[in-house]
């Protein structure tokens, strides 16, 4: 029986586990517009000076090397189910036996004004590499002035993303940046802003007024039950007409599905693909949908959270749907298996819960050390995150404070 041939849009999680699992079993080529999957989950610490950027990311021509799979460096534009092709903007048109489509999501700014024009998100390493420059350029400027001028950056978004980043900053500026320059350092703000009652609302209340206590110590002005109607170039205006100054905005308040599936033409649903609960796209056999851009719903009836152990846990459930399929054997229902979340608030600082358990602290710190170095890929990348992590706790310094941007 010849091997199924095997398209998969998007080199994430989601798209390079379904890669995997196949195996050798299948023909298997990776489209994305980048030639590196980016570990998404450590890349706020790029942005804060932690790590170097390209200790977070890793070559999909390498994760494919093992599989003997193929790599194409572009994006679909459009698609042929009736022929079973898909055309790059490159022009050149890939055949398939099954199409995985697992291309990511996008920052959300569920159409608040100014968000685009002057916030950054948090889900590219340019984006993080400008967060970082931003950051740096100003605290420059203090420095040069020295006089009562404040930089404020705020933060908007409550979850993972918004707590860590947040946490990262004040520790950047009570260490590195104080250590270079304490009257700048003294004059900077971090705003953390959430909409919500409370920070990390996937967690358990006693979790996030924990996490909570521990980023006010750091110095950060937390702000729950703030809703922001628009982002200007220096201000937050608050929904209740209120306004928080901001020399930098990170937007870490959702994201959404990437938008460049509709290129495809096929069932979209609240911006993700509509699919069923075998993870095909609705009336487009053949078509899989997984990771962020999957329309895939939980027993509630909700859609399942754009994280990376959703895409992976989806990746290989597809992989292992295909050669059922193509063995002629009856196709399996996704279930998502929660295996608890984790985020780090900073030195000695992490909440981890699961089910039952709840754990914060330095253990909990530890537990988010390890598991993050373990899902890295590549052992240069681990070997490299080590030396940056060890030199930073063993030095209380940051390396990686470079201005490194297109203006620079």
């Amino acid at each position: 029986m010849a091997k199924p041939r095997v398209l998969i849009l998007g080199g994430g999680f989601g798209g390079l586990a379904a890669a995997k699992k196949l195996g050798k079993n299948a023909i298997v080529t990776v489209v994305d517009r980048h030639n590196y999957q980016t570990f998404l989950p450590l890349l706020y610490q790029v942005s804060t000076a932690g790590l170097a950027a390209d200790h977070v990311a890793y070559p999909i021509r390498g994760a494919l090397r093992s599989i003997h799979g193929k790599f194409r460096m572009g994006s679909p534009i459009s698609l042929d189910y009736k022929n079973k092709t898909v055309k790059l903007d490159s022009s050149e048109i890939l055949e398939f036996d099954h199409l995985i489509i697992a291309m990511g999501s996008v920052t959300a700014d569920f159409g608040i004004p100014g968000v685009n024009e002057h916030a950054l998100g948090m889900k590219t390493i340019e984006e993080a590499l400008e967060i970082r420059a931003q950051v740096m350029r100003r605290f420059e400027d203090l420095c040069r002035f020295e006089d009562e001028t404040v930089l404020s950056v705020a933060i908007v978004g409550g979850g993972p993303t918004g707590v860590e980043l947040a946490g990262a900053l004040a520790e950047l500026v009570r260490g590195p940046l104080k250590n270079d320059q304490a009257h700048a350092a003294n004059h900077i703000d971090i705003y953390l802003i959430e909409a919500g009652p409370r920070l990390l609302p996937m967690f358990s209340e006693s979790l996030s007024a924990k996490t909570q206590k521990d980023l006010e110590k750091l110095g950060v002005k937390v702000m729950c039950n703030t809703a922001v109607k628009s982002v200007e170039s220096r201000n937050i205006v608050l929904s209740d007409g209120g306004l928080i100054p901001s020399e930098v905005t990170v937007w870490a308040a959702g994201v959404k599905g990437s938008p460049d599936a509709q290129f495809l033409h096929i069932p979209i649903v609240s911006g993700r693909i509509d699919c069923d609960d075998t993870l095909q796209t609705k009336h487009y056999p053949n078509i899989w949908a997984v990771g962020d851009i999957s329309g895939a719903k939980s027993a509630n009836g909700r859609f399942l959270p754009m994280i990376a152990p959703v895409a992976m846990q989806q990746g290989r459930f597809v992989a292992k749907q295909i050669l059922r399929s193509h063995s002629g054997q009856a196709l399996k229902k996704f279930s998502y298996k929660d295996k608890g979340s984790m985020a780090t608030i900073g030195r000695h600082k992490a909440v981890v819960e699961a089910k039952k358990i709840k754990i914060s602290g330095p253990l909990a710190w530890v537990i988010w050390l390890f598991l993050h170095l373990f899902y890295l890929m590549g052992g240069r990348n681990r070997i490299g995150t080590i030396a940056d992590w060890s030199w930073n706790y063993l030095t209380f310094d940051r390396g990686n404070r470079h201005i490194i941007d297109s203006t620079n």
